[in-house]
């Protein structure tokens, strides 16, 4: 009997310890993801495009610059022409932004780049899917150098990658 409780008890625990998950549905349900429940939704639109926005809490003091945050946008297309014209809209604008620099790391879906919001150094990562004629963007924005360390900033970015692989 002993033996049984203890399996309980350290299962329980097991699961309490466990990130519960938000489930998101997006574009009359063919899109969907799931976000930490730590993360805050603090921006919806419906209609066209559809965007989510959820706020990433930095318990340190770089909060107060900075707000760490993910957005997915799911806009409908007609075909690869409209979609590759949605990344490049958004590609400029990401061009735009003050101090924008192009990270190391680019990939054909995933560009990296730096940028200052706020006069605060952001890292940037955006993704992007041409699924059931809907484009799709995920965009990742965390402080270059947050106060609340490399665990925090390994724990963001898993999110980020958590949510790309279930947009792919």
């Amino acid at each position: 009997m002993s033996f049984f409780r203890n399996t309980v008890l350290a299962s329980a625990l097991v699961l309490a310890g466990m990130a519960h998950a938000t489930d998101v549905s997006m574009a009359g349900g063919s899109v969907n993801f799931s976000t930490p429940d730590q993360w805050l939704g603090i921006m919806e639109t419906q209609g066209d495009p559809e965007v989510r926005v959820f706020q990433v809490p930095d318990p340190s003091p770089t909060a107060g610059t900075s707000l760490a945050r993910v957005t997915v946008t799911v806009k409908q297309v007609a075909n690869s022409a409209e979609f590759q014209q949605f990344v490049n809209t958004a590609m400029g604008k990401a061009k735009a932004l003050t101090g924008y620099q192009a990270g190391a790391s680019q990939t054909p879906d995933n560009f990296v780049y730096t940028a200052q919001e706020n006069g605060t150094q952001d890292s940037y990562s955006e993704r992007y899917w041409l699924k059931d004629n809907h484009a799709i963007q995920l965009r990742c924005v965390r402080p270059s150098q947050s106060q609340a360390g490399t665990q925090w900033k390994t724990a963001f970015d898993k999110g980020c990658d958590a949510i790309a692989a279930r947009l792919k």
